[in-house]
Protein backbone atom coordinates (compact mmCIF):
# COMPACT_ATOMS: atom_id res chain seq x y z
CA UNK A 1 0.00 0.00 0.00
CA UNK A 2 2.85 1.98 0.68
CA UNK A 3 3.02 4.66 -3.03
CA UNK A 4 5.85 6.33 -4.40
CA UNK A 5 3.15 9.93 -4.66
CA UNK A 6 4.21 12.88 -2.69
CA UNK A 7 1.30 13.92 -0.87
CA UNK A 8 0.02 17.70 0.06
CA UNK A 9 -2.60 18.49 2.19
CA UNK A 10 -3.70 21.64 4.59
CA UNK A 11 -2.89 20.67 8.12
CA UNK A 12 -4.97 23.23 10.32
CA UNK A 13 -8.33 23.79 10.51
CA UNK A 14 -10.25 24.89 7.45
CA UNK A 15 -10.90 28.56 7.65
CA UNK A 16 -9.29 31.86 8.06
CA UNK A 17 -6.32 32.00 11.09
CA UNK A 18 -3.38 34.20 11.77
CA UNK A 19 -1.00 31.22 10.82
CA UNK A 20 -1.83 28.01 8.47
CA UNK A 21 0.36 24.91 7.89
CA UNK A 22 0.82 23.04 4.40
CA UNK A 23 1.96 19.59 5.15
CA UNK A 24 3.87 17.51 2.27
CA UNK A 25 5.38 14.19 2.41
CA UNK A 26 7.38 11.58 -0.44
CA UNK A 27 10.01 10.88 -2.49
CA UNK A 28 9.57 14.48 -4.47
CA UNK A 29 8.69 16.57 -1.46
CA UNK A 30 11.92 18.56 -1.50
CA UNK A 31 12.25 18.90 -5.43
CA UNK A 32 8.69 19.85 -5.65
CA UNK A 33 8.45 22.29 -2.90
CA UNK A 34 11.80 23.90 -4.06
CA UNK A 35 10.33 24.85 -7.36
CA UNK A 36 7.78 27.39 -5.51
CA UNK A 37 10.03 27.97 -2.56
CA UNK A 38 12.46 30.98 -2.98
CA UNK A 39 14.34 31.43 0.44
CA UNK A 40 15.58 34.68 1.12
CA UNK A 41 19.09 32.92 1.35
CA UNK A 42 19.63 32.18 -1.75
CA UNK A 43 22.16 29.59 -0.95
CA UNK A 44 20.10 27.82 1.60
CA UNK A 45 18.39 25.81 -1.00
CA UNK A 46 15.75 22.99 0.00
CA UNK A 47 17.78 20.34 -1.63
CA UNK A 48 20.72 21.12 0.66
CA UNK A 49 18.79 22.33 3.69
CA UNK A 50 20.24 20.33 6.75
CA UNK A 51 17.25 18.44 8.46
CA UNK A 52 14.64 19.82 11.36
CA UNK A 53 15.69 23.28 10.70
CA UNK A 54 13.66 26.33 9.31
CA UNK A 55 14.02 28.79 6.48
CA UNK A 56 12.26 31.86 5.59
CA UNK A 57 11.51 32.82 2.01
CA UNK A 58 8.31 33.48 -0.30
CA UNK A 59 6.11 31.36 -2.00
CA UNK A 60 6.30 32.26 -6.17
CA UNK A 61 4.05 31.04 -9.01
CA UNK A 62 5.01 30.21 -12.34
CA UNK A 63 4.84 33.76 -13.31
CA UNK A 64 7.28 34.51 -10.24
CA UNK A 65 4.45 36.62 -8.51
CA UNK A 66 4.98 36.44 -4.81
CA UNK A 67 1.80 34.31 -3.22
CA UNK A 68 3.21 34.85 0.48
CA UNK A 69 6.02 34.71 2.73
CA UNK A 70 6.82 31.64 4.42
CA UNK A 71 8.30 29.26 7.03
CA UNK A 72 9.48 25.97 5.61
CA UNK A 73 10.70 23.26 8.05
CA UNK A 74 12.31 20.52 6.46
CA UNK A 75 12.21 16.73 8.59
CA UNK A 76 14.24 14.40 6.34
CA UNK A 77 13.73 10.41 6.37
CA UNK A 78 13.24 8.06 8.48
CA UNK A 79 13.09 10.94 11.27
CA UNK A 80 9.57 12.78 10.56
CA UNK A 81 6.18 11.89 11.13
CA UNK A 82 5.71 9.79 8.51
CA UNK A 83 9.22 8.38 7.96
CA UNK A 84 9.34 9.76 4.53
CA UNK A 85 10.72 13.21 3.24
CA UNK A 86 8.80 15.91 4.68
CA UNK A 87 8.20 19.55 4.31
CA UNK A 88 6.06 21.93 6.55
CA UNK A 89 5.41 25.39 5.18
CA UNK A 90 3.46 27.90 7.52
CA UNK A 91 1.70 30.73 5.41
CA UNK A 92 -0.35 33.29 6.50
CA UNK A 93 -3.80 31.89 7.62
CA UNK A 94 -6.05 33.58 4.63
CA UNK A 95 -7.88 30.92 2.76
CA UNK A 96 -7.03 32.49 -0.56
CA UNK A 97 -3.11 31.96 0.32
CA UNK A 98 -3.81 28.33 1.75
CA UNK A 99 -5.71 27.29 -2.09
CA UNK A 100 -2.90 28.58 -3.80
CA UNK A 101 0.15 27.46 -2.29
CA UNK A 102 -1.90 24.29 -2.19
CA UNK A 103 -3.36 24.63 -5.99
CA UNK A 104 0.68 25.70 -6.76
CA UNK A 105 2.02 22.21 -5.10
CA UNK A 106 -0.54 20.07 -7.21
CA UNK A 107 0.78 21.96 -10.52
CA UNK A 108 4.18 20.99 -9.68
CA UNK A 109 3.36 16.99 -8.88
CA UNK A 110 1.94 16.68 -6.23
CA UNK A 111 -1.47 14.58 -5.32
CA UNK A 112 -3.76 15.81 -2.70
CA UNK A 113 -3.31 13.77 0.35
CA UNK A 114 -6.78 11.50 1.48
CA UNK A 115 -7.84 11.86 5.02
CA UNK A 116 -5.78 10.02 7.46
CA UNK A 117 -2.65 9.54 4.93
CA UNK A 118 -0.34 11.54 6.59
CA UNK A 119 -0.68 9.10 9.80
CA UNK A 120 -1.35 6.03 7.75
CA UNK A 121 1.99 6.35 5.93
CA UNK A 122 3.30 6.88 9.42
CA UNK A 123 1.59 2.99 10.50
CA UNK A 124 2.86 2.06 6.83
CA UNK A 125 6.56 2.75 7.46
CA UNK A 126 6.78 1.66 11.18
CA UNK A 127 6.63 5.00 12.70
CA UNK A 128 3.78 3.69 14.81
CA UNK A 129 1.16 0.86 15.77
CA UNK A 130 -2.25 0.43 14.64
CA UNK A 131 -3.32 1.39 18.05
CA UNK A 132 -1.39 4.74 18.09
CA UNK A 133 -2.43 5.50 15.01
CA UNK A 134 -6.03 5.80 15.76
CA UNK A 135 -4.94 7.13 19.22
CA UNK A 136 -4.15 10.16 16.93
CA UNK A 137 -7.73 10.75 15.98
CA UNK A 138 -8.82 10.70 19.85
CA UNK A 139 -6.18 12.99 20.79
CA UNK A 140 -7.43 15.40 18.19
CA UNK A 141 -11.01 14.76 19.00
CA UNK A 142 -10.24 14.79 22.86
CA UNK A 143 -12.56 17.31 24.61
CA UNK A 144 -11.08 16.53 28.31
CA UNK A 145 -7.99 15.98 30.19
CA UNK A 146 -9.08 12.06 31.23
CA UNK A 147 -9.98 11.51 27.04
CA UNK A 148 -6.78 13.76 26.87
CA UNK A 149 -4.32 11.24 29.25
CA UNK A 150 -5.86 8.49 27.55
CA UNK A 151 -5.19 9.41 24.21
CA UNK A 152 -1.89 10.75 24.96
CA UNK A 153 -0.84 7.57 26.73
CA UNK A 154 -2.05 5.15 23.92
CA UNK A 155 -0.26 7.29 21.34
CA UNK A 156 3.12 7.05 23.17
CA UNK A 157 2.91 3.14 23.21
CA UNK A 158 1.10 2.35 26.77
CA UNK A 159 -1.61 -0.22 25.70
CA UNK A 160 0.80 -1.52 22.79
CA UNK A 161 3.49 -2.71 25.32
CA UNK A 162 0.92 -4.47 27.22
CA UNK A 163 -0.20 -6.05 24.06
CA UNK A 164 3.65 -6.82 22.81
CA UNK A 165 4.51 -8.54 26.28
CA UNK A 166 1.54 -10.55 25.56
CA UNK A 167 1.96 -11.54 22.11
CA UNK A 168 5.45 -12.19 23.83
CA UNK A 169 3.99 -14.61 26.17
CA UNK A 170 1.97 -16.39 23.47
CA UNK A 171 4.39 -17.31 21.67
CA UNK A 172 6.77 -18.77 24.12
CA UNK A 173 3.82 -21.00 25.09
CA UNK A 174 2.85 -21.89 21.63
CA UNK A 175 6.42 -22.60 20.91
CA UNK A 176 6.44 -25.47 23.52
CA UNK A 177 3.68 -27.04 22.85
CA UNK A 178 4.61 -27.39 19.20
CA UNK A 179 8.07 -28.59 19.68
CA UNK A 180 6.38 -31.57 21.54
CA UNK A 181 4.23 -32.44 18.57
CA UNK A 182 7.58 -32.10 16.46
CA UNK A 183 8.91 -35.09 19.30
CA UNK A 184 5.43 -37.09 19.33
CA UNK A 185 6.34 -40.25 18.69
CA UNK A 186 8.95 -40.12 21.62
CA UNK A 187 6.40 -38.63 23.99
CA UNK A 188 8.51 -36.08 25.51
CA UNK A 189 6.91 -32.72 27.50
CA UNK A 190 8.78 -29.76 26.71
CA UNK A 191 6.09 -27.42 28.51
CA UNK A 192 5.31 -28.12 32.26
CA UNK A 193 1.90 -28.18 32.05
CA UNK A 194 1.57 -26.47 35.94
CA UNK A 195 3.74 -23.74 34.56
CA UNK A 196 1.63 -23.30 31.18
CA UNK A 197 -1.73 -23.70 33.35
CA UNK A 198 -0.28 -20.68 35.36
CA UNK A 199 0.46 -18.45 32.63
CA UNK A 200 -2.61 -19.18 30.84
CA UNK A 201 -4.37 -17.91 34.03
CA UNK A 202 -2.65 -15.14 34.21
CA UNK A 203 -2.64 -13.55 30.60
CA UNK A 204 -6.63 -14.53 30.71
CA UNK A 205 -6.02 -12.02 33.50
CA UNK A 206 -4.56 -9.79 31.85
CA UNK A 207 -6.75 -9.55 28.61
CA UNK A 208 -9.88 -9.78 30.97
CA UNK A 209 -8.65 -6.47 32.91
CA UNK A 210 -8.31 -4.76 29.37
CA UNK A 211 -11.18 -5.88 28.27
CA UNK A 212 -13.15 -4.68 31.32
CA UNK A 213 -11.61 -1.22 31.06
CA UNK A 214 -13.49 -0.49 27.94
CA UNK A 215 -16.71 0.66 30.00
CA UNK A 216 -14.88 3.24 31.60
CA UNK A 217 -12.47 4.16 28.58
CA UNK A 218 -15.89 4.66 26.19
CA UNK A 219 -17.75 6.83 29.29
CA UNK A 220 -14.96 8.82 29.07
CA UNK A 221 -14.00 9.20 25.33
CA UNK A 222 -17.84 9.83 24.59
CA UNK A 223 -19.30 10.92 27.80
CA UNK A 224 -20.69 9.57 30.47
CA UNK A 225 -24.46 8.88 29.31
CA UNK A 226 -27.26 11.27 31.91
CA UNK A 227 -31.06 11.31 31.69
CA UNK A 228 -32.95 14.40 32.52
CA UNK A 229 -36.40 12.77 33.30
CA UNK A 230 -39.80 13.53 35.17
CA UNK A 231 -43.31 14.46 34.18
CA UNK A 232 -43.97 18.06 32.01
CA UNK A 233 -42.93 21.69 32.97
CA UNK A 234 -40.48 20.45 36.30
CA UNK A 235 -37.57 22.26 34.76
CA UNK A 236 -35.41 19.51 33.08
CA UNK A 237 -35.09 22.05 29.75
CA UNK A 238 -34.39 24.62 32.10
CA UNK A 239 -31.64 22.67 33.77
CA UNK A 240 -30.10 21.47 30.80
CA UNK A 241 -29.59 24.97 29.27
CA UNK A 242 -27.58 25.91 32.42
CA UNK A 243 -25.49 23.00 32.98
CA UNK A 244 -24.78 23.65 29.03
CA UNK A 245 -24.62 27.72 29.50
CA UNK A 246 -26.76 28.00 26.57
CA UNK A 247 -30.39 27.87 25.35
CA UNK A 248 -29.88 24.85 23.53
CA UNK A 249 -33.71 23.38 24.36
CA UNK A 250 -36.89 25.04 24.11
CA UNK A 251 -38.53 26.25 27.76
CA UNK A 252 -41.78 27.26 27.59
CA UNK A 253 -44.93 26.98 30.63
CA UNK A 254 -46.70 24.87 27.63
CA UNK A 255 -47.11 21.02 28.62
CA UNK A 256 -45.04 18.69 26.35
CA UNK A 257 -43.00 21.50 24.48
CA UNK A 258 -40.30 18.95 24.31
CA UNK A 259 -41.17 15.99 22.32
CA UNK A 260 -38.35 14.46 21.18
CA UNK A 261 -34.74 13.75 22.48
CA UNK A 262 -31.98 16.57 23.21
CA UNK A 263 -28.39 15.81 23.38
CA UNK A 264 -25.33 17.65 24.61
CA UNK A 265 -21.99 17.02 25.79
CA UNK A 266 -20.30 19.56 28.91
CA UNK A 267 -17.12 18.73 30.62
CA UNK A 268 -17.13 18.69 34.45
CA UNK A 269 -14.13 18.74 36.53
CA UNK A 270 -12.24 16.83 33.09
CA UNK A 271 -15.24 14.41 32.93
CA UNK A 272 -17.54 14.71 30.15
CA UNK A 273 -21.09 13.93 30.50
CA UNK A 274 -23.78 13.57 27.62
CA UNK A 275 -27.26 15.43 28.86
CA UNK A 276 -29.83 14.07 27.52
CA UNK A 277 -33.30 16.05 28.10
CA UNK A 278 -36.09 13.94 27.81
CA UNK A 279 -39.85 14.51 26.58
CA UNK A 280 -42.01 14.58 29.66
CA UNK A 281 -43.70 11.42 31.10
CA UNK A 282 -47.63 11.70 31.44
CA UNK A 283 -50.68 10.71 30.09
CA UNK A 284 -51.67 11.98 26.91
CA UNK A 285 -53.29 10.83 23.85
CA UNK A 286 -51.13 13.06 21.71
CA UNK A 287 -49.66 10.57 19.56
CA UNK A 288 -46.57 12.72 18.72
CA UNK A 289 -45.81 12.96 22.08
CA UNK A 290 -46.62 9.83 23.19
CA UNK A 291 -43.51 8.92 20.42
CA UNK A 292 -41.35 11.05 22.64
CA UNK A 293 -42.36 9.77 25.64
CA UNK A 294 -41.16 5.89 24.18
CA UNK A 295 -38.02 7.59 23.79
CA UNK A 296 -37.99 8.92 27.37
CA UNK A 297 -38.26 5.25 28.42
CA UNK A 298 -35.29 4.31 25.87
CA UNK A 299 -33.20 7.00 26.78
CA UNK A 300 -33.71 6.03 30.52
CA UNK A 301 -32.20 2.51 30.02
CA UNK A 302 -29.18 3.29 28.18
CA UNK A 303 -28.23 6.09 30.22
CA UNK A 304 -25.62 5.29 33.36
CA UNK A 305 -26.95 7.86 35.59
CA UNK A 306 -30.66 9.25 35.43
CA UNK A 307 -31.64 12.62 36.93
CA UNK A 308 -35.39 12.13 37.73
CA UNK A 309 -36.47 15.95 38.61
CA UNK A 310 -39.46 17.54 40.57
CA UNK A 311 -41.91 20.21 40.54
CA UNK A 312 -40.99 20.99 44.63
CA UNK A 313 -44.15 23.73 44.26
CA UNK A 314 -46.45 21.11 43.02
CA UNK A 315 -46.26 17.46 43.06
CA UNK A 316 -48.27 15.37 40.52
CA UNK A 317 -51.23 13.49 41.95
CA UNK A 318 -49.71 11.15 39.60
CA UNK A 319 -46.50 10.73 41.56
CA UNK A 320 -46.84 6.94 42.02
CA UNK A 321 -47.38 5.90 39.07
CA UNK A 322 -44.50 7.87 37.88
CA UNK A 323 -42.32 6.25 40.44
CA UNK A 324 -42.69 2.85 39.15
CA UNK A 325 -42.34 3.73 35.71
CA UNK A 326 -39.11 5.58 36.15
CA UNK A 327 -37.61 2.84 38.72
CA UNK A 328 -38.65 -0.16 36.67
CA UNK A 329 -36.55 1.55 33.93
CA UNK A 330 -34.02 2.47 35.97
CA UNK A 331 -33.08 -0.34 37.52
CA UNK A 332 -29.21 -0.64 38.50
CA UNK A 333 -28.68 2.32 38.07
CA UNK A 334 -27.54 5.67 39.57
CA UNK A 335 -30.62 7.74 39.87
CA UNK A 336 -30.06 11.27 41.44
CA UNK A 337 -33.61 12.60 43.34
CA UNK A 338 -33.40 16.63 41.66
CA UNK A 339 -36.27 19.01 43.54
CA UNK A 340 -36.30 22.31 41.33
CA UNK A 341 -38.06 25.30 42.14
CA UNK A 342 -36.48 25.27 45.87
CA UNK A 343 -36.72 28.69 46.43
CA UNK A 344 -40.42 28.77 45.91
CA UNK A 345 -41.04 26.57 48.88
CA UNK A 346 -40.25 27.51 53.11
CA UNK A 347 -38.11 25.22 54.66
CA UNK A 348 -40.70 22.66 56.51
CA UNK A 349 -42.21 21.83 53.02
CA UNK A 350 -38.84 20.62 52.07
CA UNK A 351 -38.93 18.75 54.76
CA UNK A 352 -42.60 17.27 53.96
CA UNK A 353 -41.16 16.42 50.31
CA UNK A 354 -37.97 14.32 51.81
CA UNK A 355 -40.38 11.98 54.14
CA UNK A 356 -42.56 11.56 50.52
CA UNK A 357 -39.45 9.70 49.43
CA UNK A 358 -38.39 7.93 52.37
CA UNK A 359 -38.14 4.60 50.48
CA UNK A 360 -35.79 6.24 47.86
CA UNK A 361 -31.95 5.55 48.44
CA UNK A 362 -30.62 7.41 46.28
CA UNK A 363 -28.69 10.81 46.77
CA UNK A 364 -31.18 14.07 46.98
CA UNK A 365 -30.14 17.06 45.51
CA UNK A 366 -32.22 20.19 46.17
CA UNK A 367 -31.92 23.51 43.90
CA UNK A 368 -33.52 26.13 41.38
CA UNK A 369 -32.50 25.63 37.92
CA UNK A 370 -33.85 29.17 37.14
CA UNK A 371 -31.49 30.86 39.08
CA UNK A 372 -28.62 28.75 39.55
CA UNK A 373 -29.08 28.06 43.09
CA UNK A 374 -26.99 24.91 44.68
CA UNK A 375 -26.62 23.54 40.61
CA UNK A 376 -22.63 23.28 42.13
CA UNK A 377 -24.01 20.50 44.24
CA UNK A 378 -25.60 18.43 41.00
CA UNK A 379 -22.48 18.58 39.71
CA UNK A 380 -20.80 17.69 42.66
CA UNK A 381 -23.43 14.25 42.59
CA UNK A 382 -22.70 13.78 39.25
CA UNK A 383 -19.12 13.37 39.62
CA UNK A 384 -19.57 11.21 42.12
CA UNK A 385 -22.05 9.07 40.61
CA UNK A 386 -20.12 8.56 37.65
CA UNK A 387 -17.67 6.48 39.66
CA UNK A 388 -14.77 6.67 37.52
CA UNK A 389 -11.28 6.16 38.67
CA UNK A 390 -9.03 9.55 37.78
CA UNK A 391 -6.82 8.40 34.48
CA UNK A 392 -3.02 9.07 35.37
CA UNK A 393 -0.68 9.37 32.29
CA UNK A 394 0.76 5.53 32.61
CA UNK A 395 -2.84 3.90 33.24
CA UNK A 396 -3.81 1.93 29.96
CA UNK A 397 -7.50 2.05 29.05
CA UNK A 398 -9.41 0.83 26.34
CA UNK A 399 -11.66 3.40 24.34
CA UNK A 400 -11.92 2.22 21.47
CA UNK A 401 -15.12 -0.39 19.54
CA UNK A 402 -12.51 -2.32 17.39
CA UNK A 403 -10.25 -2.94 20.53
CA UNK A 404 -12.76 -3.81 22.75
CA UNK A 405 -14.20 -6.43 19.91
CA UNK A 406 -10.55 -7.88 19.39
CA UNK A 407 -10.31 -8.31 23.26
CA UNK A 408 -13.07 -10.40 23.44
CA UNK A 409 -12.51 -12.80 20.65
CA UNK A 410 -8.68 -12.74 22.35
CA UNK A 411 -9.91 -13.64 25.67
CA UNK A 412 -12.74 -16.58 24.54
CA UNK A 413 -9.51 -17.60 22.94
CA UNK A 414 -7.41 -17.81 25.89
CA UNK A 415 -10.30 -19.60 28.30
CA UNK A 416 -10.25 -22.43 25.41
CA UNK A 417 -6.54 -22.91 26.38
CA UNK A 418 -7.35 -22.87 29.80
CA UNK A 419 -10.49 -25.42 30.07
CA UNK A 420 -8.13 -27.05 27.29
CA UNK A 421 -5.30 -27.80 29.86
CA UNK A 422 -7.44 -28.95 32.42
CA UNK A 423 -8.99 -31.29 30.42
CA UNK A 424 -5.69 -32.33 29.34
CA UNK A 425 -6.61 -31.97 25.27
CA UNK A 426 -3.71 -32.68 22.72
CA UNK A 427 -1.29 -30.09 21.96
CA UNK A 428 -2.13 -29.29 17.94
CA UNK A 429 -5.84 -28.09 19.66
CA UNK A 430 -3.92 -26.13 22.32
CA UNK A 431 -1.61 -24.65 19.53
CA UNK A 432 -4.68 -23.61 17.38
CA UNK A 433 -6.15 -21.34 20.29
CA UNK A 434 -3.25 -20.13 20.98
CA UNK A 435 -2.38 -18.61 18.02
CA UNK A 436 -6.06 -17.75 17.84
CA UNK A 437 -5.45 -15.60 21.07
CA UNK A 438 -2.23 -14.14 19.21
CA UNK A 439 -4.31 -13.29 15.84
CA UNK A 440 -6.98 -10.84 17.55
CA UNK A 441 -4.20 -9.40 19.69
CA UNK A 442 -2.57 -8.80 16.30
CA UNK A 443 -5.55 -7.05 15.01
CA UNK A 444 -5.51 -4.48 17.20
CA UNK A 445 -1.69 -3.41 16.98
CA UNK A 446 -1.95 -3.90 12.84
CA UNK A 447 0.58 -7.17 12.94
CA UNK A 448 -2.50 -8.43 10.92
CA UNK A 449 -4.24 -6.29 9.07
CA UNK A 450 -6.32 -6.17 5.75
CA UNK A 451 -6.72 -2.74 3.41
CA UNK A 452 -10.38 -3.15 4.25
CA UNK A 453 -9.69 -2.52 7.89
CA UNK A 454 -7.18 0.20 7.31
CA UNK A 455 -9.63 1.79 5.09
CA UNK A 456 -12.34 2.40 7.36
CA UNK A 457 -10.00 3.33 9.99
CA UNK A 458 -8.38 5.98 8.37
CA UNK A 459 -10.79 7.49 5.89
CA UNK A 460 -12.54 8.72 9.53
CA UNK A 461 -9.22 11.01 9.71
CA UNK A 462 -9.51 14.64 8.94
CA UNK A 463 -7.86 15.24 5.25
CA UNK A 464 -3.90 16.96 6.39
CA UNK A 465 -3.86 14.58 9.00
Amino acid sequence: MITNSTIAAISTAPGTGGIAVIRVSGQQAFEICDTVYKPKNKEQSLLIQAANTVSFGNIVNKSGEIIDEVLVAVFRNPHSFTGEDVIEISCHGSVFIQQNILQLLIQSGCALAQPGEFTQRAFLNGKMDLSQAEAVADLIASTSAASHRMAMNQMRGGFSNELIKLRTQLLNFVSLVELELDFSEEDVEFANRDHLKQLSTDIEQLIARLANSFIVGNALKNGIPVALVGETNVGKSTLLNVLLNEDRAIVSDIHGTTRDVIEDIISIKGINFRFIDTAGIRNTKDKIENMGIERTYQKIEQASIVLWILDCTELSEHIEWLTERIQKRAAGKKVILVFNKIDKIAEDERDVLTHLFDQFDGERIYISAKNRINTEALENALINASQLPEIQTDDVVVNNVRHFEALEHALQAIKRVSEGLENNISGDFLSQDIRECMHFLGEITGQISNDEILGNIFGKFCIGK
